[in-house]
């Protein structure tokens, strides 16, 4: 009976310390949900103001001020093709080095992660003068080759990861029963590594759907996403923060929902490569 006792408490302990740690994760989330809905008036009272008459004021006057739907536009169009095009990368990658491995495969694996170590801002410089050079500055293709670039590390360590997951023992009964490269890439791994390969797609359209530094700096009217947008309600008299949490309410809900569907796969594509 003690035993059973101790186990319920433990499991109480557990979940209230699993509450806690959500309810604290959401706190943001939900201050900046109500702010979007209170006058510049009311988000600045202090202390603050717990009970009030909602207002759209803020969604109306972020609609007539900025063009929210080709913010969106941008967003969806560079997060979804930089996604793609990095699998297409990514895929071959990571499935050569999980199959055809060398001496050197591990120093590659290596040196492509400590490309993210390494901060955005230190490659500033010589990528905007490229981007400059090529005409690249304020366009979608632009971006779509930076974000490309920034998740293929990930993207890399994340399928190599899950391939080498799956036994060589099939590979090599496909090319005994005569499969070519491409019939062996095409018809035995892909099908048997479909759920990695699409959970980080997933994970990696939400990193360049959120990716804020670049944006913002290699973009402006034309091929601003919805982190522009947001950015652009800070000015030198101050921060507009109902306003901007409108545009921010706006900007991070597509999102929101998205991952609240495909939270499951999410999870499965950070776990690929978080102990490998």
């Amino acid at each position: 009976m003690n035993q059973d006792n101790t186990f319920t408490a433990a499991l109480l302990v557990r979940a209230l310390v699993a509450w806690f740690v959500a309810l604290t994760l959401f706190f943001p989330l939900g201050w900046l949900m109500l702010t979007a809905f209170k006058t510049e008036l009311q988000a600045i009272q202090v202390p603050p103001l717990l009970v009030w008459t909602p207002t759209l004021e803020n969604f109306i006057e972020v609609q007539q001020r900025s063009d929210y739907l080709l913010y969106a536009k941008n967003s969806i169009i560079t997060s979804v093709v930089s996604t793609l095009l990095g699998l297409a990368l990514a895929v071959p990658a990571a499935y050569s080095m999980a199959f055809f491995k060398t001496d050197k495969t591990k120093d590659i694996l290596l040196w492509m992660l400590s490309t993210k170590m390494m901060p955005a801002v230190g490659a500033l410089v010589p990528i905007y003068v490229l981007a400059q050079k090529s005409e690249l500055l304020d366009t979608q293709l632009g971006l779509i080759i930076v974000f490309t670039l920034s998740n293929l590390p990930i993207m890399v360590w994340m399928l190599y990861s899950n391939f080498k997951e799956i036994p060589h023992e099939i590979l090599e009964a496909s090319r005994m029963d005569g499969a070519t490269l491409w019939q062996e890439f095409h018809r035995v791994l892909l099908p048997l590594a479909v759920g990695g390969v699409a959970s980080c797609g997933l994970l990696c359209l939400v990193l360049s759907w959120n990716e804020a530094f670049w944006a913002l700096n290699l973009s402006a009217a034309k091929a601003g996403t919805l982190a522009a947008l947001i950015a652009s309600y800070s000015s030198p008299e101050g921060l507009f923060w109902s306003k901007l949490s409108a545009a921010s309410f706006l900007a991070i809900a597509p999102i929101i929902v998205f991952g609240w569907f495909s939270q499951k796969q999410l999870i499965q594509g950070l776990t690929f490569g978080a102990v490998k």
